[in-house]
């Protein structure tokens, strides 16, 4: 029997967090995988944790954490701004790395993040998890066997639900300050923007326009009333690489069906992957994925169904789990056959690149605003 590959998760807390929805479900279902140690800011909720998830080592210093020798893989899942100083340690103590999407901050700690973990020789991955997503990998299948006849357009429609109603969670305040590198174009955008070059190839040229349509927002937890400097708004119209048209709304503040929509349009027929239900508002990479098609002779859309051998991870809870563990699952067979199919550091680092694009497209038309 191979041996489960052991795991230290730094944000590990039990009563709130992306890790404790996530990750750390996942690591439990799976059997490729056994958290052995956990790391969180305080001394009680690391112990605490530790009970909870069963792992012997609990830590509220990561480092020691990613020096243990019973840890092989180390899960960083806590808020952008701390990704760097977290993972380069670990990188350092060569182990295995699971970073959160937005890798950092900033697309320069990405450069040298990306650098480090090539550097280090191990397996790292970001939290792309959407592209594991089972009928994202049948889309991907259909598009590219030319299901639909060659692709002549993509329009993405992605609403979230963050900010409806005026109001934010405490822990949500930090993604409004765009010094942090987490806001709406950032997490939204980079999710969505992933996907469409994941199904369709890369983003060639395009334009772009950002918006604050929420510019302070109330903390619901506290009442207090909260500037926001990141965009809640980008509008995105460009080509892919190979010349199809591409078009891309993504914003926050939905009040009321958050969702988000891919609709591929082709020579002999159209697919629709679309994200809808509870878990909708937090995107696509959170929320139940379905996927829909139409031929040139049908008058409506009809649910394609999706393969069982498009799904891994067996036996896995909720949504905001499910592709996760995929992912997870996917980067148990990287480390132990040494392939590397996951998105990793250096896919991460070319998504901060076009994010890049994308602000500099959006400066570029206000420039020309003001100089007409």
């Amino acid at each position: 029997m191979t041996e489960p590959i052991r795991v230290g998760v730094i944000g590990a807390g039990t009563e709130r967090g992306w890790a404790r929805m996530s990750h750390l479900p996942a690591l439990t279902a799976l059997p490729d995988y056994e958290i052995t140690a956990v790391a969180t800011t305080r001394s009680g909720s690391a112990r605490r944790a530790a009970e909870h998830y069963g792992a012997a080592h609990a830590f509220t210093d990561p480092a020691r954490l990613s020096g243990h020798p019973d840890v092989d893989l180390v899960v960083v899942a806590v808020k952008t701004p701390d990704h760097a100083e977290l993972v380069l340690p670990a990188l350092d103590a060569g182990k295995h790395v699971y970073c959160e999407w937005p890798l950092a901050r900033t697309t320069k700690e990405a450069e040298v993040m990306a650098a480090a973990a090539g550097k280090a020789g191990v397996h790292h991955a970001v939290g792309l998890q959407a592209r594991h997503a089972p009928a994202v990998r049948h889309a991907r299948r259909l598009l590219t066997s030319g299901a639909i006849g060659r692709v002549t357009g993509v329009n993405v429609y992605a609403a979230r639900a963050k900010g409806a109603g005026g109001t934010v969670t405490s822990d949500s305040v930090y993604t409004l300050d765009r010094r942090n590198g987490a806001g709406t174009l950032e997490v939204a955008g980079g999710h969505t923007l992933d996907l469409v070059e994941f199904l369709c190839g890369a983003i060639g040229r395009l334009s772009a326009s950002l918006s604050v349509q929420q510019p302070r927002l109330t903390v619901s937890d506290t009442a207090e009333s909260i500037g926001a400097t990141t965009a809640d708004h980008i509008v995105i119209g460009g080509f892919l690489v190979t010349g199809v048209p591409v078009s891309v709304h993504i914003h926050d503040g939905k009040a009321g069906h958050a969702r988000t929509r891919f609709e591929f349009s082709g020579t002999r027929g159209s697919l629709a992957l679309v994200s809808e239900g509870p878990a909708a508002g937090h995107g696509i990479q959170v929320g139940d994925i379905r996927l829909y098609g139409a031929d040139g002779a049908a008058d409506g859309r009809r649910e394609v169904p999706v393969p069982p051998t498009c799904r891994t991870a067996v036996d896995v809870p909720d949504t905001a789990v499910r592709n996760v563990a995929e992912l997870y699952t996917a980067l148990a067979r990287d480390i132990r056959t040494g392939t590397r199919t996951v998105p990793d550091f250096e896919a991460a680092l070319g998504l901060h690149l076009l994010l890049d694009t994308v602000r500099s497209a959006d400066q570029a038309a206000a420039s020309q605003v003001r100089e007409a």
